[in-house]
């Protein structure tokens, strides 16, 4: 078999597809991304990356906080919407109903599945188009009806995800094993 190089590409797959939401000058505004990971688990922080020049991207810098809101496929029309077009154009605060957690400055969609209240603790810019932002977790929020034993099910969830080069969007496939538990009994060769 040979491998065949494909360049230098951020070929993660599937990404997650994400609402980011800030104030920007003291109203709600929504960007749509993908571009978003778990940085670490204790304290919880996620990384999110951000064209310089979204709107949105200016609310978090004025807030020094964000929210990660989880659509679900039923949403995607709306998703693509809000990540096409800008909030300096459009107002985005008006397409879904917006709720404030903990720390009162971070807007919220009730319509998404889950939604994740974030602190800034640090903004780098690597000389490229986008600021990477981490925030630290400082609040999950989810209705019931998307929870089984107290956690997101995805399955409830239904979340979007896009695959980068092909600039498409997908749904989760099936269900395939529990973690640390299907290679048990793995022995190579087999």
């Amino acid at each position: 078999m040979q491998k065949k190089q494909l360049g230098a590409k951020t070929l993660i797959y599937p990404m997650p597809v994400v609402i980011i939401g800030a104030n920007v000058e003291g109203k709600p505004n929504f960007n749509t991304i993908a571009y978003c990971g778990v940085a670490q688990s204790k304290p919880p922080m996620i990384a999110i990356s951000m064209d310089k020049k979204r709107y949105t991207n200016k609310g978090i810098r004025e807030n020094n906080t964000f929210s990660i809101n989880f659509p679900s496929e039923g949403m995607i029309k709306v998703t693509d919407y809000i990540g096409t077009y800008s909030g300096k154009d459009i107002d985005k605060s008006k397409l879904f109903k917006i709720f404030y957690g903990n720390m009162k400055n971070a807007p919220m969609i009730v319509e998404c599945p889950v939604n994740i209240e974030c602190r800034v603790i640090e903004i780098m810019d690597f000389g490229g188009k986008n600021d990477l932002f981490i925030g630290e977790v400082t609040e999950t929020y989810s209705e019931e009806k998307y929870l089984t034993d107290e956690i997101p099910d995805m399955k409830k969830v239904n979340p979007i995800l896009f695959s980068r080069y092909e600039n498409t969007y997908w749904k989760v496939g099936e269900y395939l094993g529990e973690a640390s538990e299907v290679g048990k009994n793995y022995k190579a060769g087999n």
